[in-house]
C-alpha cells in the first residue's frame, strides 16, 4: 500500500487493536465504568448510613419506653434484644451482611421488618411525588423551551421571575401557607382542601378515588410550584446555547417554520442537561419529600422517615436513607447509560 493511501483504507488493514476495534469498544468499557462506580458508591452509602444515624443524640431505648419509669435490667434487656450492647464494629459487620440480602432490620418502634414498612409507605409515596414529578417536568421543559425561544422578551422575563422566585422558597413554607390559605381559610374564603392525610375513610369504590385525589391537591401544588422552575431554568439555559448554532440557520433556510425548527432541531440537541435533571428527580420520586409529607401528614415514606429520626428508630432510619440513596444513584447511572443513545459523542 502506497503512502499517499485513502485514510479508510488504512484504517480497514489495521489489526484488531485499531481505532475501529478500540470505537467498538468504548460503549461496554463506558458501561462497565458507569457500573462500578454505582457499586461503590452503594456501598459508600451503606456505610454512611451506619455510622451517620449513630451520631444522633439520644438512647433508642430510653425513647421507645416513652418516658416511663423502667428498671436498669429491662433497659438492659431491651439493648439486648435488639443487639444495641454489641460491640460497634459487631453491629456494623451484621448490619452489612443482612443488609446485602435485603434484610434491614426490625424496626424499634413499630415491632415489624423494615422492609415491610418501606413497602407498605412507598406505593404512596409514588403517587404524591410521581403525580408531581409528571406535572412540574412537562411545565418546566414546555416553559423553559418558550421562554428561550423568546429571549427577552416580557414573557421570559415573567417565566424566569416566576420560576427563580418560587424555586427559592422553602416548601414547608409554601406548604403552611396553601393550608392556611385553602385549607382553613381566611375571612369570607373557605377552606377547599384538606388540611392534611391520604383519605377521609369510609369512602369505597369511585368515591375513594374522588377522596385521595382532593387530599392530593395541595402537595401535589407545593411540589410542583417549587420544582418546575428548575427544569424550566435548565431546560432555557440549555436551549440559548444551542439558538447560535448554524445548523438551526440552514434549517430556516430551507424554509421549515419557525415551530418545527425548534421542536425538530433546537430542542432535541437541547435536551442532555434536561435528561440528566429528570434522571435525578426520578430517583428522587422514591425518596419521597419529607418535609412536604411532614407538613400534610402524608403516609409515605419521607413521612415514615420523619417519625423514625424523633426516636432516633435506628434500623428503620438506616434503611430509609439506604433506599432513598439507592434510587437516586440507580438513576444518574441510568442516566448516564442513555447518554451515548442521545448524543453519540459521549462515551467514546
Amino acid at each position: 500500500m502506497t503512502a499517499d493511501a485513502p485514510s479508510a483504507l488504512v484504517e480497514k488493514s489495521e489489526p484488531d487493536g485499531g481505532p475501529r476495534a478500540r470505537r467498538g469498544t468504548a460503549y461496554p468499557r463506558y458501561l462497565a465504568g458507569k457500573v462500578a462506580g454505582a457499586a461503590v458508591s452503594l456501598l459508600a452509602v451503606l456505610v454512611t448510613s451506619f455510622f451517620l444515624f449513630r451520631l444522633i443524640p439520644g438512647d433508642p431505648v430510653k425513647a421507645m419506653t416513652g418516658g416511663r419509669q423502667v428498671s436498669a435490667e429491662q433497659l438492659a434487656h431491651y439493648r439486648e434484644e435488639f443487639g444495641l450492647d454489641l460491640p460497634l464494629w459487631r453491629q456494623f459487620t451484621d448490619y452489612c451482611g443482612k443488609a446485602l440480602t435485603g434484610d434491614f432490620g426490625t424496626s424499634y418502634q413499630f415491632n415489624a421488618p423494615v422492609l415491610d414498612k418501606i413497602t407498605e409507605a412507598l406505593p404512596n409515596t409514588l403517587l404524591l411525588t410521581g403525580t408531581a414529578f409528571v406535572l412540574y417536568t412537562a411545565l418546566g421543559i414546555l416553559l423553559g423551551t418558550r421562554s428561550a425561544w423568546r429571549h427577552g422578551r416580557l414573557g421570559d422575563r415573567l417565566n424566569t421571575g416566576l420560576a427563580l422566585t418560587l424555586y427559592s422558597i422553602p416548601s414547608f413554607w409554601l406548604g403552611l401557607l396553601l393550608i392556611i390559605t385553602l385549607s382553613v381559610g381566611i375571612g369570607p374564603l373557605p377552606g377547599l382542601f384538606p388540611t392534611g392525610g391520604m383519605e377521609s375513610g369510609g369512602k369505597e369504590g369511585f368515591a375513594y378515588v374522588v377522596d385521595v385525589a382532593h387530599h392530593l391537591v395541595l402537595p401535589v401544588v407545593t411540589l410542583v410550584a417549587v420544582e418546575y422552575g428548575q427544569t424550566l431554568l435548565v431546560t432555557r439555559s440549555a436551549l440559548l446555547d444551542e439558538m447560535g448554532g448554524d445548523y438551526l440557520t440552514t434549517a430556516r433556510a430551507k424554509g421549515l417554520r419557525d415551530d418545527l425548527v425548534r421542536r425538530r432541531h433546537a430542542v432535541p440537541n437541547a435536551l442532555l442537561p434536561t435528561v440528566t435533571l429528570i434522571f435525578i428527580n426520578l430517583g428522587r420520586t422514591v425518596a419521597g419529600v419529607i418535609l412536604v409529607e411532614t407538613v400534610f401528614s402524608w403516609p409515605g415514606l419521607g413521612g415514615l422517615f420523619y417519625q423514625a429520626l424523633s426516636v432516633p428508630d435506628l434500623p428503620l432510619v438506616q434503611g430509609l436513607f439506604f433506599v432513598f440513596a439507592a434510587a437516586v444513584i440507580l438513576m444518574n447511572t441510568l442516566a448516564d447509560l442513555i447518554y451515548p443513545l442521545l448524543d453519540p459523542r459521549v462515551g467514546r
